[in-house]
């Protein structure tokens, strides 16, 4: 049988976990993570600063969720490739594998010739591809009209920007896709959106001049995958309703299906994420009266989320589990 093409669209954690999911099943599926290229915070946003290149943090961690781990040579890459050093003056904070990326450009003189030759080392089991060769920066518009620009300052706003709502995001300057992302997504036969921060991870890629009609043009199934968490300063007091209908909005096309979380999730990290004034998203809507299919079942992981020495960013606690993200969507796309 022929080897469907599965595309996940998106970047960092959320994109991490489908693709760690989807690699163990690269016998019966062709995988390619098409990712951000606004990215401006941590580590990957003082490389961008410094040096001028394309983000490559989100490259980074689809790199390492696709890596091949049959032995132990092959683990201790992966964890290479993630590890963030803790000391060392200019060095504090910054991830192996964002450094390993951009000495890779220097030498090369391209961006996506470093993630190729990356890819070739870690031996993925797939591609990723950058959704732009084209610098930008993220672009948000609010409801009261504040224009913010910078993915970083989106991702984590000001306190006293909170409680405002995304009415309209973009990039500047216009940028348009790369030949390699319209290619895979042209070519897909299952289109996978989310997890992941709705605006500056899925939405961003979406965003770029040419997705939309890739997409449009695209025979594939479109899955959202649901997020299981609000992010304040983005998605506040949105339901899965509300989600799906910006996942509508910025692709011109109607999601084949919904695939949303429904076991309990667990109350003790619920109450660290009510301080930041975060909640799980309310699942409103009807599977009866909308148009695509709705899956819900239990997705969630168990494992224990750590924090990174080094890590200045904040990270999810409650994640999916990649397993599980995995067996769904393989359903989806086999049967």
């Amino acid at each position: 049988m022929k080897k469907k093409n599965v595309v996940v669209i998106g970047g960092g954690t959320g994109t991490h976990t489908v693709l760690q999911g989807l690699k163990q099943h690269h016998d019966r599926i062709n995988i390619s993570a098409v990712v951000t290229m606004a990215d401006s915070g941590g580590s990957t946003g003082r490389l961008r600063d410094e040096f001028g290149y394309l983000p490559v943090g989100d490259v980074r961690m689809a790199l390492v969720a696709l890596a091949s781990e049959v032995d132990e040579h092959e683990e201790l890459l992966r964890k290479l490739f993630m590890h963030r050093f803790e000391r060392g003056g200019d060095l504090s904070g910054h991830n192996f594998g964002n450094l390993f990326l951009v000495a890779l450009t220097d030498i090369l003189g391209s961006e996506e010739e470093a993630i190729k030759v990356a890819g070739k080392l870690l031996r993925v089991m797939g591609t990723v591809v950058p959704v732009t060769t084209e610098k930008i920066n993220l672009v948000a518009t609010y409801d009261d009209g504040v224009v913010v620009v910078g993915e970083h300052d989106i991702d984590e706003p000001v306190k006293n920007r909170v409680n405002n709502s995304i009415v309209n995001i973009s990039v500047t300057p216009r940028a348009t896709i790369s030949d390699s992302a319209k290619k895979v997504i042209t070519e897909a036969d299952l289109l996978v959106l989310g997890p992941g921060d709705l605006y500056t991870s899925v939405l961003a890629n979406c965003v770029v001049a040419g997705v939309r009609e890739a997409i449009g043009k695209s025979s594939a199934k479109v899955v959202y995958v649901s997020n299981l968490m609000t992010k304040n300063g983005q998605t506040s007091g949105m339901g899965v309703k509300e989600h799906v209908s910006e996942i509508v909005k910025y692709t011109s096309r109607e999601i084949d299906y919904l695939v949303v979380n429904n076991t309990f999730l667990p109350e003790n990290l619920l109450k660290n994420y009510a301080r930041s004034q975060e909640f799980p998203v309310l699942m409103n809507v009807d599977p009866q009266r909308v148009s695509f299919k709705v899956i819900a079942t239990d997705l969630l992981s168990s494992a224990k989320v750590e924090k990174v020495n080094g890590d200045v960013l904040r990270r999810s606690l409650i994640r999916h589990d990649p397993k599980k993200l995995a067996s769904v969507l393989l359903d989806i796309v086999c049967h």
